[in-house]
């Protein structure tokens, strides 16, 4: 063997050891999601396993994914509307990325404004349509709200610019994360959230109240922290209007413990629709469009937009599938048209 080879792989080895003796430094051993090395779902694993995933890939070697056939590009975002809302309003900015606004206060999820969903610019998922709206479009954000670290749902190029803005946004983020920050957008203000705790943005016009939530999913970014740091939704209460956004998840009892804690229902949700094929993998961490509306009349949810679909093509779903099997969907649980809707990249719907 080449002595570089030997090399690599020595340095290979280390990199596993260090990472398998690396601890939680927000390890609480009372808390049952908490464990020595990271975190870990209420009911399943979620995660698939890394073995699945390589019989996934190899499967997906003989298989062509459908090209979408729907037109799903951007519309012109009302920006008039966008900077001064007369109402309770959420405008699609693309994949988990929306622009929530509320009792005058203005909130962004997961925002992704890249090319790609990768940890470099010239590889990995490339983004199909342009984001809805963008960064200098965007009003002045008071609170972003992050789900988890994978690339397509925390962009790296994304925070740091919003967190360069004169008038940065505070970031919200699940444990571990925080020190992910600290490596990379040490100018960013960031504030750590277990599972159930709350912060509270105040304003002369109001409060933001926060809320992390479980649900079933993961988290990794490189080969070696995978499910070091935490993950989840987000509850979010200003005025006198509710929302959930829903990050990745699974379908799993979390969203039925979520109905019983929020017994009020929420205006608005923003729940996963894309990213479900094929489902002997993806079924323990992404929830397909019949689960999505499962969950939207678990949670009460008295509106809901599809988010996680047509920007990004990450699984073996066409695109535009899910407009498909949403409307299916819908009309096999009796709920309306108008209760759980899609979006066009840059298009705005009040609550």
């Amino acid at each position: 063997m080449k002595p570089s080879v030997i090399k690599l792989l020595a340095v290979f080895c280390l990199c596993f050891v260090a990472s398998c003796a690396t601890n939680n430094p927000n390890y609480d051993p009372t808390k049952p999601h908490h464990t020595p090395e990271g975190f870990k779902n209420l009911y399943s694993e979620g995660t698939g396993g890394f073995g699945k995933f390589l019989a996934w890939q190899w499967e997906r070697l003989r298989k062509t994914i459908a090209q979408p056939s729907a037109d799903l590009s951007p519309v012109a975002p009302d920006l008039q509307t966008i900077s001064a809302p007369k109402t309770a309003q959420v405008t699609w900015i693309g994949h988990a990325s929306a622009l929530v606004q509320m009792g005058g206060f203005n909130i962004l999820t997961d925002p992704h404004f890249s090319e790609r969903a990768a940890p470099v610019q010239f590889a990995g998922p490339k983004r199909f349509q342009a984001p809805g709206l963008t960064l200098a479009q965007l009003p002045r954000i008071d609170a972003v709200v992050i789900s988890h670290n994978h690339y397509d749902h925390l962009d790296l190029l994304s925070v740091r610019a919003l967190a360069a803005l004169p008038d940065a946004p505070i970031f919200y983020v699940p444990l571990g994360i925080d020190d992910w920050f600290k490596a990379n957008v040490p100018n960013a203000k960031v504030f750590k959230t277990d599972w159930q705790e709350k912060h509270v943005l105040k304003k002369p016009q109001g409060e933001l109240v926060m809320q992390f939530l479980p649900v079933q999913h993961w988290s990794s970014r490189t080969p070696f922290d995978r499910l070091a740091t935490l993950w989840g939704s987000w509850a979010l209460m200003a005025g006198s209007k509710a929302v959930w956004f829903s990050g990745d998840l699974g379908y799993s009892q979390d969203t039925a413990n979520i109905a019983k804690q929020f017994t009020q229902g929420f205006d608005l949700s923003l729940i996963a629709v894309g990213a479900y094929e094929p489902r002997w993998f993806m079924k323990g961490q992404h929830i397909n469009p019949e689960e999505a509306v499962m969950i939207h009349r678990e949670i009460g949810s008295r509106k809901s937009v599809g988010i996680h679909w047509g920007t990004f093509s990450l699984t073996d779903e066409a695109l535009d599938q899910p407009i498909t099997d949403l409307a299916a969907a819908r009309k096999a649980q009796a709920v309306s048209d108008n209760s759980f809707v899609l979006l066009r990249h840059g298009q705005t719907t009040g609550f």
